[in-house]
């Protein structure tokens, strides 16, 4: 049982690595000891989004008179929202299942642990233990919820985003400990549904990687929708001892009680590299990452890691650049490292946020002398038309060069028109280039060429 190359670990960055070695002609196998897919597509990205558009449509529903529509009643069927983005994730999985036998991969059902000699063993679920071998072993085993050691997750009371997915009832109230991602498209949930949020956050600002405008303005926004937001505090302990959960927070005011029926812990990742092997075969770690190289060659030849395990952000899409660009330097192609500074980040709660490059801090703090534009959703007749005036578009450039510096956008389905500003910056387009390219009328996507015209005071429509 020997192949060219195995990957440990089935989720964007595993199975992409695994059809990118099988198309460069690489015998392929790939261990699995879930759900193909992983977290991403089981757990994570894909059944998040379909819980969210269900809110979006129950949202829509709701505020049908502001378009003119009389809905009588409407109501949020829970069991029947969790079994849909169920549906969805169990279809996806099996798209992967198909993607695996098209590109004639090897999947392996079980537990694996890397061994000496560029071995691996796989443990199936009666016990049994198989020896492979290969001559390149991938670990892209993913990441779990993090836990902290005053807010333990007992799976009913506190938990993580696992069972945030598959509530079997909605709760009256719910605290959201931690701003980023996950905890602000749970909370944007959670309370379209009718549930009471309160959203704990440690730093100044929500989703605070985010430029300091976006998180002021999606603090409003959510603010607005009834969400509390608890910013610069704490949560110091969780009393579960009654029906409930009674939340302790420490704030600048002081200290206060919060009493809810469950509380998501939403403060990070803690990267699966427990009992996978490493130290038997000597790979080398700094605390909870595995060290590689720009192609993701561990310290000991024939050994890689990609994903979460990494240094690089915890990101579906990355994952899979950086089994495309492992998978390729082992074949021998000509690859580039990748660029982390020219990574979009997507946040899918209402509205959404996304973003790519430097905030305007860090542009600062960098020593760059900046150009900011800055163009309202309000000023857009698109954004008018649909009813979604929240929000913005904001461009940093370099004052000398042009360069794009970064991209941040808030507002409806900017997610889906950050791309753009990845492929400018890639492409090293200047400011003046972007507010010549013409833009479709009317769009969302205008805002991008309006931001860039407001930077250099061009600006038409505001």
């Amino acid at each position: 049982m020997s192949y060219d190359v195995i990957v440990v670990g089935s989720g964007p960055g595993g199975y992409v690595a695994a059809i990118r070695a099988s198309q460069l002609g690489l015998k392929t196998a790939i261990v699995e000891k879930a759900e193909l897919g992983g977290i991403c597509l089981n757990w994570g990205c894909i059944p998040t989004k379909a819980l969210l558009k269900s809110a979006n449509v129950f949202e829509y529903i709701n505020h049908a008179a502001d378009y003119g529509i009389t809905v009588k009643s409407a109501d949020a069927d829970f069991p029947a929202i969790v079994k849909r983005s169920r549906d969805v994730a169990a279809g996806m999985s099996n798209g992967i299942q198909f993607l695996m036998k098209k590109n004639k991969i090897d999947v392996i059902i079980g537990t694996a642990k890397v061994k000496a000699g560029k071995k691996v063993d796989v443990t199936d679920d009666k016990g049994k233990v198989t020896e492979y071998a290969a001559s390149n072993i991938i670990i892209s085993t993913g990441a779990r919820s993090r836990e902290l050691p005053n807010l333990p997750q007992d799976g009913k009371k506190i938990i993580g985003y696992r069972e945030a997915l598959v509530l079997p009832k909605l709760p009256k109230k719910m605290v959201v400990v931690g701003s980023g991602a996950i905890g602000v498209e749970f909370a944007y949930f959670y309370n379209t549904m009718g549930v009471e949020v309160t959203i704990v956050e440690y730093m100044p600002n929500i989703v605070p990687v985010e430029d300091e405008d976006v998180s002021k303005q999606l603090e409003r926004s959510f603010k607005k929708s009834g969400i509390k937001v608890m910013t610069n505090s704490a949560v110091e302990s969780v009393d579960t001892a009654g029906a409930g959960c009674k939340v302790k927070i420490k704030t600048k005011k002081g200290e206060e009680i919060i009493e809810c029926d469950v509380v998501l812990s939403a403060v990070g990742i803690k990267r699966n590299i427990e009992n996978i092997g490493l130290e038997e075969v000597g790979i080398a770690t700094d605390k909870d990452i595995i060290i590689t190289n720009d192609y993701y060659q561990t310290n000991i030849p024939g050994y890689y890691a990609i994903g979460d395990v990494t240094k690089g952000p915890a990101l579906a899409h990355v994952a899979s650049a950086e089994g495309i660009i492992c998978v390729e330097k082992i074949a021998g192609v000509h690859v580039e490292p990748l660029d982390y500074g020219n990574i979009p980040g997507c946040t899918y709660c209402s509205p959404e946020v996304a973003s790519v490059g430097m905030t305007e801090k860090a542009a600062k703090e960098a020593g760059h002398d900046i150009k900011v534009g800055k163009f309202p959703f309000s000023a857009s007749g698109k954004a008018s038309a649909a009813g979604h005036k929240d929000g913005f578009v904001k461009l940093i450039f370099d004052a000398k060069y042009g360069e794009l510096l970064g991209g941040h956008l808030i507002g409806a389905n900017v997610t889906e028109m950050v791309a753009e500003l990845v492929a400018v910056r890639k492409l090293e387009t200047t400011g003046h280039e972007l507010i010549k390219t013409v833009h479709p009328h009317p769009t969302m996507s205008e805002a991008i060429m309006e931001a860039a015209a407001a930077a250099y005071d061009e600006v038409i429509h505001m």
